[in-house]
């Protein structure tokens, strides 16, 4: 029973911190832009049901749903998840009576607030711990070392100073990432020292398919300089943008077939084990895995995929094209055949998840 504990306490406290977060905010987004446009919320729940408890206030229930893997509004004359068609009665307080530009800016108001939210930790973070840079001198001193990575299967460890690389003399950090960005899947031989030890291997760095260049897994020396609100703000806005587009290219290398997606994929047991593995090193670290994840989420929303928002923007799109109405029984089937895609989804990123563990 211990041991139970303590594996809720390390993986589950900050899974459930994290999904939290994403969730509130993505559904936040929504239901403030359904209110701004006069549309009745029924129901803002955290989780799926079956509903465990809340509170009613004004028209809408506020609650705490059984599987905690998402959340939801329910706003009225909406054909969303629930697949229920039968309280569509065009009243004016309905999503469905609104003009589609409204209906298109609650819909996307949902993955919108979760890239806001990224940018507004990462502000959060520059202006409380402050923006890492690499230690000056920048020697080729190595600071971290990626767990599983090439530099760790050769037993490079932090501290470790690299003199010598592909028969080149190395002083810098600029030196050395030159040579190994350029040497993608080719074996290198390697020197470092350690208090006065010298050690020698070869390693082969592994192609990075968004960049084109060869990774060993390390990085420099890193020290924490403090920048001001206003600095935080536009590096928390850029590095947003900068991370949205890393994402972006992920997608588009996973949809390609270029990356493998029993690897590239990952569901809430993945996401729970690096959730406690990153807690481990502090809240800013889980806070700033909060950020990725929360991009991930609104821009997987985005995609045109039923049942997902992007589904809901391109029927929104379509009905703007023709000038009328998708009807009804087209809407649910599209609902219906979207639910059973994302269940299939749900169903092979935990069995992936299995199979990851026990690997």
């Amino acid at each position: 029973m211990e041991n139970i504990g303590n594996v809720l306490l390390t993986y589950g406290l900050p899974f459930i911190f994290i999904i939290g977060l994403l969730v509130i905010m993505h559904e936040l987004g929504h239901f403030l832009l359904a209110k701004l446009v006069g549309i009745r919320v029924e129901r803002f729940s955290i989780g799926f049901p079956p509903r465990l408890f809340g509170k009613k206030i004004g028209d809408t229930d506020y609650c705490i749903s059984a599987v905690p893997l998402g959340g939801y509004v329910k706003m009225s004359g909406m054909i969303d998840e629930s697949l229920d068609a039968a309280n569509i009665k065009g009243e004016p307080h309905e999503f469905m009576s609104k003009p589609i530009w409204a209906r298109f800016l609650v819909i996307f108001a949902g993955p919108l607030f979760n890239i806001l939210l990224a940018a507004l930790i990462y502000t959060f973070i520059f202006m409380t711990v402050g923006i890492e840079m690499p230690a000056e001198p920048s020697y080729a001193v190595v600071g971290a070392v990626m767990p599983q990575s090439p530099a760790d299967s050769i037993g490079l460890q932090s501290g470790d100073r690299i003199t010598r690389i592909d028969a080149q003399s190395v002083n810098t950090w600029q030196e050395l990432l030159t040579i190994v960005h350029n040497a993608p899947q080719r074996q290198l031989d390697i020197e470092w020292q350690r208090e006065g030890a010298l050690f020698t291997s070869r390693v082969t760095p592994v192609l990075d398919p968004m960049n084109n260049i060869g990774l060993i897994g390390i990085s420099p020396v890193m020290t924490k300089e403090k920048v001001g609100p206003f600095t935080a703000v536009s590096l928390g806005v850029t590095n947003t943008i900068y991370k949205t587009d890393m994402i972006l290219k992920s997608f588009a290398l996973l949809f390609s077939g270029k990356v493998n997606a029993k690897e590239a994929l990952g569901g809430p047991l993945r996401i729970a084990e690096i959730s406690g593995q990153v807690a481990k090193r502090g809240f800013s670290d889980l806070l700033a895995f909060a950020a990725v994840l929360s991009i991930n989420l609104g821009l997987l929303n985005l995609l045109p995929v039923p049942v997902l928002d992007g589904g809901h923007l391109v029927l929104l799109t379509l009905e703007a094209i023709i000038r009328r109405p998708i009807s009804t029984k087209i809407k649910m089937t599209v609902q219906q055949i979207g639910m059973a895609l994302l269940l299939a989804l749900m169903v092979f990123v935990i069995i992936n998840d299995f199979l990851r563990l026990g690997r």
